[in-house]
Parts: structure tokens; sequence; C-alpha cells
């Protein structure tokens, strides 16, 4: 095993120095947040009565359930603490850690580093065994930062150390599930794809659980495995064995695997190609459809299932409640159950609406992936322009966002119109919920497709912002953020559907906002060097 993971060392200390910059932002944001989101719940929820309101009212919502887990211990702040800002922490970590062992495995290995290296002395495993000691590296110093910032803030030992334990073992899980869907393909946005795929069910797997009656599918997800570690709650520290377990099993498959592959392949074969080109790819576009079909029809059917999850458990919230009578007063301010289930599917909505973003960013910069792998230059070398080249692109990303969520909006419709009986009257509401999303898709994919025209070296800035809309959207109020940060996120601007009433004039703005963007993005490709 030593001669397989030769030069390992080495391997590590190059990694650190690429990544250095990269991943310092990323270990200080999250880390910023959590401390950050932790000092606001001190000040919001200070005293007992203000606790007990929360714990009665919000606290005992399925929608919030659904979005951010059980609460434990809301009691005390270090309880409200975990409940509101560990769950986005941890998720924000298994988002980083997929990004990074991928780059440093299988991005490399696509890109021909690897091939190049391993032709010295440095044995088979060294570039996994390097990817996957600095992902735990990495992920160790988030949950050392945080656990500090909480014992900083007043809170318990115990309780801090658990909650850092806990986002740093979601983080090695996922970075681990990544490692090994490294081994399987030799792509490197198929592999961060499918343990995005692995990340996702587990999220839903998670919201489920914590929503309905059928809580054994949180203990089947990872992310449920961080909530119920239960930080200042009477912490379960044997919970947190299963991450350590896990994590093991899934790096030691994928160290069996690397070793029963040819480097720059993948263990899955990949399959071989017609021996002459269809009439369909006579054309950019037919080529561009080619080269992102196989992704919309994944990201599409996970969209389906997930609106279809949304709409399951949004019929049901309305029994869920009826035993409080602290909720069903609350309930009654907001309108009654039909209420409480509107926020639930806005809500639901609203996340979905990340998800297409990040497909239209991920389509959107497939320019990126194919100039950097020099098959621009080509295609350019003939009778097609550069603005037909771009354009062809953007088609598959725009139209694939907005095919997303009416397939998330029409499977979370149905499903919800069925178990109510109201097929007809839910279905037109719910979708109408996803279809306001669109635009916020097409504005981040818009941002995207600017910084390839204009600065293509930055294009991952297009990921932060939407991790940046993300955090606003979800933990603005509770972080405090000025209000003029919280109205960049082209999200807050959309309307809130269903539960309320449908105005143009955003939607309108944010579509006039993401057209200026791509329009922008395509002007500054055309006047700089391919490459």
């Amino acid at each position: 095993m030593r001669g397989g993971t030769l030069g390992t060392a080495a391997l590590l200390r190059l990694a650190l120095r690429l990544d250095r910059v990269r991943l310092a932002v990323w270990v200080l944001a999250i880390a910023g947040i959590t401390v950050g989101g932790a000092s606001s719940v001190a000040e919001l929820y200070g005293t007992p009565e203000s606790r007990a309101q929360l714990a009665a009212g919000v606290g005992g919502n399925p929608a919030y359930r659904a979005m951010v887990g059980p609460p434990f211990g809301l009691g005390e702040i270090g309880g409200v603490v975990a409940w509101r800002v560990g769950f986005f922490a941890a998720l924000l970590v298994a988002v980083m850690s997929v990004l990074l062992v991928v780059r440093h495995t299988r991005a490399e290995e696509q890109a021909g580093r690897v091939e190049l290296v391993c032709a010295g002395v440095v044995g088979r495993r060294a570039p996994l065994a390097a990817g996957l000691l600095l992902l735990l590296g990495a992920n160790a110093v988030i949950g050392l930062l945080c656990a500090l910032g909480l014992l900083g803030l007043g809170l318990g030992a115990a309780g801090a150390s658990a909650l850092g334990l806990a986002v740093a073992g979601t983080g090695c899980v996922f970075g681990a599930v990544a490692g090994l869907t490294a081994q399987l393909t030799e792509n490197a946005r198929t592999a961060s794809g499918a343990a995005s795929c692995v990340l996702a069910a587990a999220y839903l797997l998670r919201a489920v659980g914590d929503s309905s009656e059928a809580t054994w599918l949180s203990w089947l997800s990872p992310l449920g495995w961080a909530q119920q570690v239960r930080s200042f709650a009477d912490e379960r520290w044997e919970v947190l064995a299963l991450p350590l377990v896990a994590t093991l099993v899934v790096s030691a498959a994928a160290f069996a695997l690397a070793a029963r592959r040819d480097v720059g392949a993948g263990l899955l074969p990949t399959r071989p190609g017609r021996a002459s080109a269809g009439g369909s790819l006579r054309g950019p576009l037919g080529l561009a459809w080619r080269l992102q079909r196989g992704s919309l029809v994944g990201w599409t059917a996970g969209a389906a299932l997930g609106g279809a999850a949304v709409g399951s458990v949004a019929g049901g919230i309305g029994d869920l409640v009826a035993d409080s009578p602290q909720t069903v007063r609350l309930l009654e301010q907001l309108g009654g159950v039909g209420g409480l289930v509107d926020s639930y599917l806005a809500l639901a909505t609203g996340v979905l609406g990340i998800v297409a973003s990040a497909y239209a960013v991920q389509a959107a910069l497939r320019l990126r992936v194919e100039e950097t792998d020099l098959r621009a230059e080509p295609v350019l070398a003939t009778g097609v322009t550069r603005t037909s080249w771009i354009t062809s692109h953007l088609l598959p990303a725009f139209g694939g966002s907005a095919l997303l969520l009416t397939a998330a909006g029409l499977c979370a419709g149905l499903v919800h119109g069925i178990a109510g009986g109201d097929v007809a009257g839910q279905l037109p509401r719910v979708l109408a919920g996803a279809l306001v999303q669109v635009p916020g898709a097409w504005f981040v994919g818009g941002l995207a497709v600017l910084l390839f025209g204009a600065v293509p070296r930055l294009t991952a800035l297009a990921w932060a912002a939407l991790t940046a809309f993300l955090v606003i959207g979800q933990l603005g109020a509770l972080l405090q953020l000025p209000e003029w940060l919280v109205e960049l996120s082209p999200f807050t601007h959309l309307p809130r559907v269903p539960g309320n009433e449908v105005t143009a004039a955003p939607l309108l703005w944010v579509t006039g906002i993401a057209a200026v963007l791509v329009v922008a993005g395509v002007w500054t490709f055309r006047r700089r060097d391919v490459g």
C-alpha cells in the first residue's frame, strides 16, 4: 500500500499551493456564516420567552422542519443555533467537499496532469490520497473554527464540539463520495454531478423524513446524521460514528477502484460513438445539444423527483400540527392550514429555483470547458461564428432551467392535488410558484455568461454568487444582513407564490437584467482571444 501512495505528501503540498486562495475563502466563509449566524441567534432569542415563542411557532412548523430539520433543545440558545445555523453549515461544507475532491482528482486527471505526475516516482493511489487528505484537513479546520467561534460566544464546550464535529463529518462523507464517483467516470463534470445527485437525494430523504411520520428516512441521510447528534441538547456522541464509518468505507471503495482502472479512464466504459455523424451535428446547436442532453435529462429527472417529494409532504402538514394549540393559533394568524401549506410550497419552490440556477450555471460554463479543453477553436475555425457558437450553448442552459422548474412544478402540483383531491385547483397554483423562479435562474445564468465572456479565469465566481444568494435567502434575516445586500439577490424580488399575487414588474425587471448580462457576455467574448 505504501508503494501505491508514494508521493502523497508532495502532491498534498502541491494541492495546498494551487488551492490556497480558493480553499481559504471557502473555509473562512463557512466558519464566518456559522459564527455570525450564532451571534445573531443569541441577540434575537436571548430570553427564555423568545425561545419559547420560537418553539411554539416555527419550531413545530413542518415547512421549517423540511427545510432545516427537526429542532432539539430550543429552550437554550445553543439548541436554536444548531437548528437554524448548523444545517446550512453542513450543507455548505458538503458542497465544498464535493468540488474540492473532484477538482484535485478527476479534473487533474482529465487535464492530463496526473498522467505526467504518475510517470515519475508517484504511486497510483497518491492523487486520490492527497485529495482525501486535503479534504480531511479542510473539514477539520472548519469544524475547529466553528467550535472555537461558538465557544467565544459563551456557548457550551460540549455542544460546540459536537456541532463542529457534525459539520466536519458531513463534509468528509460527501467528499469521500466525490472520490468514489471520480473513479467511475472519466469526466469531471459527470463525477461532480453524480456526487451532487447523492447530496440532493440525501437532502430529500432528510426533508421527507423530518416533515412526516417516516422519520426513519432521516437516518438514511448523512445530513440527517448531523442533526441527530443533537448539539446543545444532550449530545448523542455515538451518532458521530456513522459519518466516520461511512467515510472510511466509501474511501476504501474509492481506493480499491483506483487500482482497477487505467489512468485517465473511468471504471465505467465510455460508449463508442457512431462511425459517421448524423445530420443533427451539422450545426453548432446540434453539437451543443449532444453535449448537454445527458446532463439536462439527469437534472430534470432529479427536479421532478424533488417536486414530487415537495407535493407529497405538503398535503399532510395540517394533520401534523393539529395537536399543537400554539401552532393552531399561529395558523389562524397566517390564514389557516391553507396559509401554512402555501408558505411551505413557496419556500420549497424557492429552493427549487436555486437548483435550477445551479443547472444554468453548469450548462453555461460548459463553454469554458470546451474552450480550455481546446475543442472550441476547431469549431470556430469553420464557418461557425462566435455568436452562433455561444448562443448554441445558451439555449440548453436557459431553456433547460425553465424545463427543470416546469417539471418540478408539475410533479409537485400533481402529487399535492391528488393527495387533496383537487388537481385542477392546486396544479396551476403550484406550477406558477415554480415558474416565477425562472427569471432568478436566468439572472444567475446570465452572470455566468458575463464572467465567461469578460473574465473567463474567474468563472468560479458564478458559483460563489449562487452560494451567496442561497445564504441570503435562507439566513439573510437571521444574520441581520443590510437591506442593500439582501436586495442584490434576484430571488428577493420574485413573488412568493402560492399565497401571494403574481406581479409582472419584478419578473420583467429580473428577466431584463438577465438579458443584459447575457448580451454583455456575448459582446465581450467576441472581443477577446479564445483560450
